[in-house]
């Protein structure tokens, strides 16, 4: 249940960074307000990648398992093909 909470936490936090460059990209044309633009995108950026080595991480490990149409893919057979 942490892992879920984790996930959509981030989540929430990646589309609220970009509104946030969003709203300086269009409101805003100063210099200033542009640096902020990309720092709100590099946020963006950063906790996307972090999201997904954690969420790697944890497929990995064991922490989370997959369920649903792509689990059976990873699962071996129980009969060899003859």
């Amino acid at each position: 249940m942490i892992i879920k909470s984790i996930v959509i936490i981030a989540f929430i936090l990646i589309i609220i960074s970009l509104g946030s460059a969003l709203f300086h990209l269009v409101k805003h044309r100063t210099p200033e307000q542009s640096e902020k633009t990309v720092k709100a995108l590099t946020f963006r950026i950063t906790l996307s990648i972090v999201l997904f080595i954690f969420i790697f991480i944890a497929l990995a490990t064991g922490i989370i398992t997959p369920h649903g149409l792509g689990a059976r893919m990873q699962q071996t057979p129980n009969t060899a093909i003859k």
